[in-house]
């Protein structure tokens, strides 16, 4: 497509950008250069979408159900890339050719449908099939580990094999997190950043995206609505397009210039050139990754380097990619095929997703949040945040100065035992929420528990009878992260976790062990004092060894493992019958898992600590950790190992 030529009749750009004027003056774009949407289905009826390049590729997400919140995001994420010179909107790239793999649909509730990891693996795959180098994925799941599933591994690394870029949202919690896929390495990870130039207070902000991601504008975003209307839209969903149409625009304009620079130079390119966080002050540099997108800085440091080839000049050698061939592009409206499957991956919550009135901002709303997916509670999305599960112990503590006093004028004098505050809570249940529940990991503060919901007096009354048991060494807490602190009495700052009342439970080593062994008496013979001692230090050693924050899958799975003590029992019984001891602890991601679960082996490995060469015994434990209280999937596993 001709260069964009700037008149009195040429239409809005989706945001304001320093140096987009002129880059759309030397390239619109080319049909030749693919760039893949992997979102809900678009409106291509939309009057800026009239002369575009685009084809909808068949997918598993139908788009019988065409007014809906995944249509809508489709629709503005499409429309910030192809929107046409002559139209409404202009995008950044509208002489591309477009593909539209859609992977969120919509439920006959009317919410939106998401993708699961396997989903969007089958859409990268497909993009890269139909030939695009350039695949644009406006959303994540949530993810508290930094693993994918193995299909969505594998479609990442031939991205990156196949000299292709995937573009991937930061996600919109407003979080030190992670989202999935934008945490992979090889994946452009983009933030989004407001009007001024400073990170959005929404945009997540994990200090490995410091490596390789950006921010982009992404806060009131102009783009087109499904039915004809424009309307403006905040979120990473939307500052990702924008990355992606950039990159396409600048491998164009190298391409013209006759240099051979391939689509993962420019990404070096792109991430060096980025406007760092100098004059924005200490309090914003966590949160800008290597800087914001800066066009004008990527082509001074494209044409600085035009002497050289760029696989010399640049970290890294990587040979130029030739652009694919176009084939002949069917009709543009022609509904993908198939019905959705249920999924852990949305776009990123965006704060305003009604319709609008042409070139009006629209009114604000979130998109909803289907079971598994767990945005923040920032305002840009909802649900009650990433899971958890943590051992440690209970005490409690106060926000100020001023509720402990009230809590001690009630109770006619001063709290300091964890039994007089359970016996003032069990007089007063009222209260249980005017103070501080701690969890100590480590025995350190580490996170503060504050029940909400239907069920919120239940949980402190529970908490409170844990506090009344002096026995009670430990408790187990599945819950939600919050998006919040605590502050304490004394100046230090926890984080908050919403405990899930099924699974909070608490235990002693030796009411356990005494219970265990009456169900389930030794075999005749067993020296069971003995087994006894071997048991209790196995327990000991266990719980000592895992303490950990209880966030990560493996964490999780490693402390409901231990939970788990009949399980645990039956290891160490069958190994002391062999004279073998526990020797490690291990936790790996479990080959096998159900669909739409998340799933990890807790190995225990046992060995003769008088003769080591002597075959060793493991016991495999496969726990999912999908859901709020993670559970053990099929029987623990025991074979002999040399």
């Amino acid at each position: 497509m001709d260069a964009l030529t700037q008149n009195e009749t040429t239409p809005p750009l989706p945001v304001s950008l320093p140096g987009l004027r002129e880059l759309l003056a030397e390239t619109t774009g080319d049909t030749a250069l693919p760039i893949a949407v992997l979102d809900g289905p678009a409106d291509l009826a939309h009057p800026c979408f009239q002369g575009a390049h685009i084809e909808t590729l068949p997918t598993m997400v139908s788009e019988d159900r065409p007014h809906g919140l995944s249509h809508e995001h489709g629709t503005f994420v499409a429309s910030l890339l192809f929107g046409q010179p002559r139209g409404p909107l202009s995008g950044i790239a509208p002489g591309c050719r477009g593909l539209l793999l859609p992977i969120f649909g919509q439920q006959a509730s009317g919410e939106l449908q998401p993708a699961s990891q396997t989903d969007l693996a089958r859409a990268i795959v497909q993009a890269l099939s139909a030939g695009a180098r350039i695949i644009n994925v406006s959303g994540g799941e949530l993810s508290d580990a930094r693993e994918m599933a193995y299909p969505l591994a594998n479609a990442v690394r031939r991205v990156e094999e196949e000299g292709a870029i995937l573009v991937a949202a930061a996600g919109n919690d407003g979080c030190r997190c992670f989202h999935v896929p934008a945490v992979s390495p090889s994946v452009l990870v983009v933030g989004s950043a407001d009007e001024a130039g400073a990170p959005s207070a929404f945009s997540n902000f994990a200090g490995e995206y410091a490596s390789h991601g950006l921010l982009a504008p992404g806060e009131n975003v102009l783009g087109a609505l499904p039915g004809g209307l424009l309307g403006r839209r905040t979120g990473t969903s939307f500052a990702t397009p924008i990355v992606s149409g950039v990159l396409a625009l600048l491998f164009l304009r190298e391409r013209r210039r006759g240099r051979t620079t391939s689509l993962a130079d420019l990404q070096r390119v792109v991430l060096e050139s980025a406007e760092g966080c100098v004059g924005m002050g200490d309090a914003g540099c966590d949160r800008i990754f290597r800087g914001v997108l800066s066009i004008p800085r990527a082509l001074l440091l494209l044409d600085s380097r035009s002497r050289t080839t760029m696989s010399t000049s640049l970290d890294t050698p990587v040979p130029s990619i030739p652009i694919a061939v176009s084939p002949p592009i069917p009709d543009a409206g022609s509904p993908s095929l198939g019905a959705v499957a249920p999924s852990a991956i949305v776009p990123p919550a965006d704060p305003a997703k009604s319709a609008a009135p042409r070139e009006e901002p629209s009114q604000t709303s979130d998109l909803p949040a289907p079971a598994g997916v767990l945005p923040s509670d920032c305002g840009c999305g909802s649900g009650k945040g990433a899971l958890v599960f943590v051992l440690g112990t209970l005490g409690f503590d106060f926000a100020s100065a001023t509720s402990r006093d009230a809590i001690f004028e009630a109770n006619g004098g001063p709290i300091y035992t964890n039994a007089d505050m359970a016996a003032y809570l069990t007089a007063n249940p009222t209260d249980a929420a005017a103070i501080v529940w701690t969890l100590r990991v480590n025995d350190y503060p580490t996170y503060a528990l504050r029940a909400a919901g239907p069920y919120a007096d239940l949980v402190y009354e529970r908490l409170t009878s844990f506090l009344a048991d002096p026995a009670i060494e430990r408790v187990a807490v599945p819950g939600f992260r919050r998006a919040a602190s605590e502050d304490l009495l004394y100046g230090h700052r926890v984080e908050v976790i919403e405990p899930s009342l099924s699974g909070l439970t608490s235990w002693s080593t030796l009411a356990l062990l005494q219970v265990l062994f009456d169900d389930h008496p030794p075999p005749a013979g067993t020296n069971v004092a003995a087994l006894h001692h071997e048991m209790k230090r196995v327990l000991d050693r266990v719980y000592g060894g895992m303490k950990n924050p209880g966030i990560t899958g493996p964490e999780r799975a490693q402390n409901f493992a231990v939970t788990n003590a009949y399980a645990t029992y039956r290891a160490v019984s069958e190994a002391f019958a062999s004279g073998l001891v526990l020797q490690q602890v291990l936790t790996e991601r479990s080959p096998l898992c159900r669909p739409e679960s998340d799933c990890w082996d807790v190995v225990l490995y046992f060995a003769d600590p008088l003769a080591m060469t002597r075959s060793r015994r493991l016991f495999r434990f496969t726990v999912d950790v999908s859901d709020v209280e993670p559970v053990q999937i099929g029987a623990t596993r025991s074979w002999l190992i040399q």
